[in-house]
């Protein structure tokens, strides 16, 4: 069962007050200068040889939670572990979110089946960018996610990326949010890609979203 926990930054609880701005920037600073949490990352030559690789689902029967991220960068493909690049702000946002009662950093990823959350990815092959996938990749990889949702049965899943979702699951008007069908019987719940490169979504604007989504879960039981 889905329980908020409780942020040691801004003491956030459920069915309070969002976090100020100020106070999810300065988390997020933090987590980015922890360095000595943070394994050696990896040399240019290791991110080009990471091309193809893949990285593991942190996944069990039951999840209150699988959020899928669209497929590996280089860095995560380097380093084995989901969001991994610096910049990120899937981390920030999880926690800030009320997913997670403190930060996590990417290689602490296996803690998210502690608070019955998981993760998966629709494309397996790691790229630069996302933009070098195929729209066959995209087909394969949602009838693939569909297969695993069958098999787990989580009680949300959440995809981390609009464009990802529509070519997907050939749903090309789909907006963010709780989506009218669900996947596999599962509801479905569609968020921005967490990726520094993306600009139209901030820290502040994350967290909101991932409280939504918290909130739904926690007040929509099953």
């Amino acid at each position: 069962m889905l329980t908020a926990g409780r942020s040691r930054t801004c003491g956030w609880q459920p069915r309070r007050r969002a976090c100020r701005t100020s106070d999810a920037l300065r988390v997020y600073a933090s987590f980015q200068s922890e360095e000595t949490t943070i394994p050696k990352r990896p040399t240019k030559d290791e991110l080009l040889k990471a091309a193809g690789r893949t990285v593991a689902d942190i996944i069990a029967p039951g999840l209150d939670v699988l959020f899928c991220g669209i497929n590996p960068g280089l860095y995560s493909a380097a380093t084995g572990h989901h969001f991994a690049r610096p910049g990120n702000r899937f981390w920030p946002a999880l926690h800030l979110g009320g997913f997670t009662p403190r930060l996590l950093a990417p290689h602490e990823e296996n803690q998210l089946l502690t608070w019955n959350l998981g993760m998966t990815i629709i494309v397996r092959r790691g790229t630069a960018t996302a933009a070098e996938l195929t729209p066959a990749e995209y087909v394969a990889g949602g009838r693939a996610l569909v297969r695993k949702l069958r098999k787990y049965k989580p009680r949300m899943l959440a995809v981390l990326g609009v464009g990802a979702f529509r070519a997907a699951f050939a749903k090309p008007t789909t907006q963010l949010g709780l989506q009218p069908d669900p996947i596999a019987d599962t509801p479905a719940w569609l968020l921005p890609n967490p990726s520094g490169l993306n600009a139209n979504y901030q820290l502040p604007d994350l967290t909101r979203l991932f409280r939504e989504l918290h909130d739904y879960v926690r007040d929509n039981p099953g």
